[in-house]
């Protein structure tokens, strides 16, 4: 357990002291010395309060070591990005920085997919992939762009690039919002979801192309969820107005085929 540890770590990284924060959270200052020195434990309550003072998760309060992660672990975590749903194992989102102290958008090829299935949370394995950036994108929040395969989601084809914002809350997650969904058995997915956490701790899965039936994806399943921000092609989309003249003149050409039938018949 770190709870101990962390909290003294939290408290000085933050610049406060023992007294700012007892003040705080309404205690004496010999209880939290007690706390942080570990010769005394918290309840629940008490750890309700430590975990909003900090905005750190009390699983991540216990059950991490804040001190052996990366600054831009603690980064994100402090920006809320550590992510506790209601059973789930924990998420501490692995990300890369540029020079300038700003986050990159990771690039996950279709060959680099089965590793990333293993290696999402391992900061040296993300560090190693292709990163970029776009400068149209909000520098405050989480980027990461995947290549798709398959043509389940046409008119996105396979092979397109798809990029995602980090969701940390899934259950803000609205019905037909379109996701990259990373799966601990089907690997990366990208889908449009109808969210059933609340009521049945699961996300019903649709495809845009209609050959594709919905499928079902328990939380427990999910590793991590990218909202749908936008896609790159290196090809232009197929032009179907064409098609769709003639299906027009025929569904046209069948009505007045049905009217003269009905006129022979009424003779």
């Amino acid at each position: 357990m770190f709870f101990s540890s962390n909290i003294k770590f939290m408290r000085k990284r933050r610049g406060r002291t023992q007294d700012d924060v007892a003040t705080t959270l309404n205690m004496k200052r010999s209880t939290l010395s007690g706390y942080e020195n570990n010769v005394a434990h918290p309840g629940l309550e008490m750890l309700i309060q430590f975990s909003d003072y900090f905005n750190i998760a009390i699983d991540t309060l216990i059950k991490v070591d804040l001190q052996k992660l990366s600054e831009s672990q603690l980064r994100q975590i402090e920006r809320g990005f550590d992510v506790y749903l209601k059973g789930s194992s924990l998420r501490i989102l692995a990300t890369t920085i540029g020079n300038d102290n700003e986050e990159n958008i990771e690039l996950v090829s279709e060959k680099a997919k089965a590793g990333y299935t293993s290696g999402f949370a391992d900061p040296e394995y993300i560090r190693v992939l292709p990163a970029f950036r776009l400068p149209f994108l909000s520098k405050e929040k989480k980027y990461r762009t995947f290549q798709i395969s398959g043509d389940s989601m046409l008119p996105i084809q396979n092979g397109d690039w798809v990029t995602g914002v980090f969701i940390r809350d899934w259950t803000t997650l609205r019905d037909k919002e379109a996701c990259i969904i990373l799966t601990s058995d089907e690997g990366i997915i990208f889908k449009v979801v109808e969210n059933r956490i609340h009521s049945e701790g699961k996300l019903v899965l649709h495809s845009l192309n209609p050959l594709y039936t919905p499928f079902e994806l328990m939380v427990n399943d999910i590793r991590e969820i990218w909202q749908f921000i936008h896609y790159i092609s290196s090809s232009i989309p197929e032009n179907s107005s064409a098609e769709n003249y003639h299906l027009v003149e025929t569904m046209k050409q069948l009505q007045q085929d049905v009217k003269s039938i009905q006129t022979k018949l009424n003779l």
